[in-house]
């Protein structure tokens, strides 16, 4: 199948998607209730869509095509509370979270359509294991050399986006040390990882012939890169995101982003280069292990120096783009996250050892998404 053209898109709009838990309100555990979900939410007009996911225990809401920080969060309010209130009547919550802190994964059943059928055939009892729960951030570009050049530049910055959403610290009741395991899982698959390192479309045509002519790939969605191209929708997709707790945080990590891809069109502070990505792996794991107190290693000067401390310089550096994108609110919310308010796997653990108890963990949880 050959690659499809790149769509026209205007350059730094947004378009969010998330996954969400659906959780039993009786004991916090994962529920089958995405199709009578899905079914009571198809009589509501939405900004933009909602949809299953790979199991019947999850399901994924994105917006529309939104200009800013103010339009996603627009979008995303008025879906989760068409969501809340459908979920309400049949007696299900709906979370936040990277991973449920308890579920067993051999309990998940897939959804009922032939590509996750498919997926399910091919990958096996990692298709179940894949209830995990990531927010994706799409960015318009103008174009599809355009949107190459802005993927790698944007993959010095994967370590920050990891540390700002991670929200998954328990996987099956035990607390691994991540800050995000979700991303462990993803990693399982054999087309994970980054991007091959080509900055015009014609080299990354050819890629792509190339592993089609393999068997490997039919199309872009075989690939679960950290950063990919969407041809069809003239963007490239971030998904290395977690799923927040709150609509607030998912709303201001995309205007995040958004304003770091401004930054990186605007000023071109430094061109990507193949061995940016020496490092590559070990400031991801850093990210996933240590959240905002993992070691980041500059991919240009070798310095080292906290995540924290390189998503504190680049909020400066972008401040005047978060300005012209009327994200200042959403630039505070991060500072405010890398300084007193941790993310939100610091307030998971938090919780738990107040409450010692992870289905309540998971209450307060749909609690903080349905405000």
């Amino acid at each position: 199948m050959p690659l499809e053209a790149f769509a026209e898109s205007r350059a730094l709009t947004l378009g969010v998607e998330l996954e969400l838990q659906i959780v039993d309100t009786h004991d916090y555990d994962l529920s089958h209730g995405a199709r009578d979900l899905l079914r009571l939410v198809a009589r509501r007009k939405l900004p933009g869509e909602v949809k299953p996911e790979m199991t019947d225990s999850m399901i994924e809401l994105s917006t529309g095509v939104c200009a800013d920080y103010a339009e996603v969060l627009g979008h995303l309010r008025e879906t989760r509370d068409a969501l809340v209130e459908c979920a309400g009547k049949l007696d299900i919550g709906l979370s936040g979270g990277g991973t449920h802190p308890f579920q067993d994964w051999s309990q998940r059943r897939i959804f009922d359509t032939p590509r996750f059928h498919m997926l399910s055939e091919l990958y096996g009892y990692l298709s179940k294991q894949f209830t995990i729960f990531g927010q994706h951030v799409h960015i318009g570009c103008p174009g599809p050399d355009a949107a190459l050049v802005l993927l790698h530049g944007l993959s010095r910055f994967i370590p920050h986006f990891i540390a700002l959403s991670a929200s998954s610290p328990f996987v099956q009741g035990t607390d691994t040390g991540f800050h995000s395991a979700r991303l462990n899982s993803v990693f399982a698959f054999p087309l994970s990882g980054r991007a091959p390192f080509t900055l015009t479309w014609d080299e990354f045509t050819r890629f792509f012939d190339k592993m089609t002519r393999t068997g490997v790939v039919q199309g872009m969605k075989d690939f679960y890169w950290d950063i990919r191209p969407k041809p069809e929708f003239g963007t490239i997709e971030v998904r290395v995101l977690d799923t927040p707790l709150t609509i607030e945080k998912a709303a201001a990590l995309a205007a995040y982003i958004q304003c770091v891809a401004r930054w990186l069109s605007f000023e071109q502070p430094f061109r990507p280069a193949e061995d940016d990505y020496l490092v590559y792996t070990f400031n991801r794991f850093q990210a996933c292990r240590f959240g905002f107190d993992g070691t980041f290693v500059d991919p240009q000067t070798g310095e080292h120096r906290t995540i924290r401390d390189d998503i504190a310089a680049t909020l400066a550096a972008v401040e005047h783009h978060a300005i012209e994108l009327g994200a200042e609110d959403a630039c505070r919310r991060v500072r405010d996250d890398i300084g007193t308010l941790g993310n939100d796997a610091t307030w998971i653990r938090n919780t738990y050892e107040h409450e010692h108890l992870l289905p309540e963990v998971v209450r307060q949880q749909c609690l903080r998404w349905s405000r």
